[in-house]
């Protein structure tokens, strides 16, 4: 059975959580409409402590609970990845890239590129727009690297928990 020990902080400051949320996140992951009656039959708890923990870790920032989309079918006719290398302060370029409204996401790395981002447009001139005049401008950026996905063959988000 699994433990009912409360979400808490661990000796270094960081969110631990317990097995019984994991194994509500993971159910939510499966299907993010999944009543939470049938989350508490799932994890062994009653419909209103599943809301209670859900709300827990929503305020937490654990989880989002959204609606994703297949971008080609709301409009989005582009997706690219783009490796970005950057002269000195990498957080000062990463934090203009999360501004962008065409950025989906934004990750320092360590290896050829020192920012991976990911951009959705609704068509190619937007994507260069984006890239040329916006992202290439930047004070840092030295150089960019674009990738243009021809076809999506596999997008989840039900990696479940550690």
């Amino acid at each position: 059975m699994a433990t009912r020990t409360p979400d808490s902080r661990g000796a270094n400051g960081s969110l631990v959580i317990d097995s019984v949320s994991k194994a509500i996140i993971e159910q939510l992951q499966e299907d993010g409409r999944r009543p939470y009656a049938a989350i508490g039959k799932a994890v062994g708890l009653s419909e209103a402590a599943v809301r209670q923990r859900v709300q827990k870790l929503l305020d937490q920032g654990v989880m989002q609970i959204v609606a994703v989309t297949d971008p080609l079918t709301v409009g989005f006719q582009r997706q690219a990845m783009v490796g970005i290398n950057v002269d000195g302060d990498i957080d000062p370029v990463a934090d203009a890239l999360a501004a962008m409204a065409e950025v989906e996401y934004v990750v320092v790395t360590a290896g050829s590129f020192d920012l991976l981002i990911e951009i959705v447009c609704e068509n190619d001139d937007q994507l260069l727009e984006t890239i040329n005049k916006r992202i290439r401008t930047l004070p840092g950026v030295r150089s960019t690297e674009s990738f243009v996905y021809l076809k999506l063959r596999k997008q989840t988000y039900t990696w479940g928990t550690r």
